[in-house]
């Protein structure tokens, strides 16, 4: 048993595919299933169960995949931490974001008061980040929804109120708030499930027995605004797009949803047992010290809402 037969099992395990572990692999396939066939061989157990082509991971390999991932975590945490201690600067931080406008001020300023530190950043939804942080591909998610891996921290970070964008000259345009129910029949401009946004919208009509209609889903949050702007729908958006004033260049006008727990909450997730680089330290201290930027966003709600973009 060696190091390259345990990260060819993983592969295929994440996978439950020979085809497509191998094409991430980058080995060919019958190498592949070859190299499966040996470690069971030597283990005495079969790891996976096959059906024809298909292939799923059995109770013993379930096992196996668990001491696995740890040991390969943790040599992959050694060389971190030697390349830490070899370098004078402070080392990588990898950080997975839903949406990108979040955290960017964060990013910038974080960038601003450690130009030392080597900032990675990725895109991705809750299941993603999940595999992410286990795989540990990142060492934090700001992350809009529940990550309950029993080996994660959290802190929250902020809350905000999610609010209603409708296009201009919508009959819903300068009026205060609306109900579920009053936009029943209305189209939504909405993401893929999985994003924060669709898990939002689909909650809050289930609790009034009702389905959503959707005129448009997709994977970038951030084009909702450009499309709800053209009339395409209506939509939910974050608090923090009117704060930083997308609404001067992407027109719309913004609605309270008058139902409970329209908001977003953001949390700061980590694996415990995760090395951390000098680097990742600095970045957890200095996002959990300072005010979020959404933490001044539920004040909106002091104030009428108004048309804007004129």
């Amino acid at each position: 048993m060696d190091l390259l037969q345990l990260r060819h099992f993983q592969a295929v395990a994440r996978f439950e595919h020979i085809s497509r572990a191998a094409e991430e692999l980058r080995v060919a396939q019958p190498s592949l299933s070859r190299t499966v066939a040996r470690l069971e061989a030597e283990l005495g157990v079969p790891l996976f169960d096959r059906q024809g082509r298909r292939i799923r991971l059995n109770q013993y390999g379930a096992v196996f995949l668990r001491h696995v991932d740890r040991a390969l975590s943790e040599l992959d945490d050694a060389r971190r931490a030697l390349s830490d201690a070899r370098d004078t600067a402070l080392g990588r931080v990898g950080v997975a974001s839903e949406t990108l406008l979040t955290i960017t001020h964060l990013l910038g300023s974080f960038r601003a008061a450690y130009p030392r530190a080597d900032v990675r950043l990725y895109q991705s939804n809750a299941e993603e980040m999940d595999r992410q942080l286990r795989a540990r591909e990142v060492d934090f998610c700001v992350a809009s929804q529940p990550l309950t891996g029993a080996d994660l921290d959290s802190i929250e970070l902020a809350r905000e109120e999610v609010l209603l964008a409708v296009p201009r000259g919508h009959w819903l345009d300068g009026q205060e708030s609306v109900t579920i129910r009053e936009i029943a029949a209305e189209p939504f401009v909405t993401t893929r499930p999985g994003q924060w946004q669709r898990t939002l919208l689909d909650r809050l009509f289930a609790s009034e027995g009702l389905t959503p209609l959707l005129s448009c889903e997709g994977d970038e949050p951030g084009a909702s605004q450009d499309m709800i702007s053209a009339g395409l729908g209506i939509g939910l958006i974050p608090a923090i797009s009117r704060q930083a004033g997308t609404d001067s260049q992407v027109p719309v006008a913004w609605v309270h949803v008058n139902a409970p727990d329209c908001s977003r909450v953001l949390t700061l997730v980590w694996n415990r047992d995760t090395y951390l680089s000098d680097a990742a330290v600095k970045f957890r201290e200095f996002t959990t010290s300072r005010p979020f930027m959404t933490h001044r966003l539920p004040d909106s709600r002091r104030g009428r809402a108004r048309r804007t973009g004129s």
